[in-house]
């Protein structure tokens, strides 16, 4: 009933938003998951991720879950990435920007339709920053999606979902009384599954990819020069990530554009 009635919400505001503020961006139809606060990915989060990472508890004491959901790009927006092979799209960094502005005011929407029938959510602080220093997030989405079985982490290191992993994350922390099916088992990485991919590995402009392993400081120091060169579309990081300098959109995409998993 919630999953159903969340992913509806979350259409009829998308087409709302966009009519009203003229979004280049078009998505998908969305994905909901629920993670439960019990899950041992999230009872374990701050050893997982970092010891300063917020823990659901810490933003709403009674919570129960941290609601999850998946918002697609599109087939058409990732073709325009696959275009220049060193750097994103502009059509790529505009879409990463429009959505992570738009994640404000929809997880408020969201929290209004909880709060209507009689349930309390609230989005960390933590949701909307990346702490440059450490390349990190202290409360990390896709972990959390895969917490509450939205899909399985690829090499490329991102989360692969039933719709594939072109598209955004974000998540809610609530009381809600719901069933949670824990962490997804199939396991939908090709390569993880059965050695037929990799394409990301090759994709990867800086050669950030390895099977075991990730080079984050030359994955970031790749979104940085798309940052430089997309400054038109600003940057939905820079005022809640302590003020780098930094006004451009760090994005890249490279690795995701041209799998198959892009979208299932």
């Amino acid at each position: 009933m919630w999953k159903n009635l969340l992913e509806e919400e979350i259409e009829k505001f998308i087409q709302q938003y966009r009519r009203i503020h003229h979004c280049a961006t078009q998505w998908g139809k969305p994905l909901v998951g629920f993670a439960s606060v019990s899950e041992p990915v999230i009872k374990n989060i701050k050893g997982l991720i970092s010891p300063s990472h917020t823990e659901p508890q810490e933003v709403l004491p009674r919570a129960t879950v941290i609601l999850s959901y998946y918002l697609p790009f599109t087939p058409e927006l990732a073709e325009k990435n696959r275009q220049d092979f060193n750097h994103a799209s502009p059509q790529w960094a505009q879409a990463y920007e429009e959505t992570n502005r738009m994640f404000i005011p929809l997880n408020e929407y969201l929290i209004d339709v909880l709060k209507e029938k009689g349930h309390t959510g609230v989005v960390p602080t933590e949701a909307y920053r990346f702490d440059r220093k450490k390349l990190i997030s202290n409360w990390s989405q896709k972990h959390i999606a895969y917490a509450a079985g939205l899909g399985t982490f690829g090499i490329h290191q991102l989360l692969i979902t039933t719709r594939g992993c072109c598209g955004r994350f974000s998540s809610i922390v609530t009381d809600l009384n719901v069933e949670c099916t824990g962490p997804m088992t199939e396991e939908l990485c090709l390569y993880k599954k059965n050695g037929s991919c990799g394409i990301c590995m090759a994709h990867c402009p800086v050669h950030a990819l390895e099977v075991d392993g990730f080079h984050r400081e030359k994955c970031y120091g790749l979104l940085l020069e798309n940052a430089h060169i997309y400054r038109q579309y600003g940057s939905s990081y820079e005022e809640r990530s302590g003020g780098s300098g930094n006004i451009g959109s760090e994005v890249c995409g490279k690795c995701i554009t041209s799998s198959p998993c892009s979208f299932w």
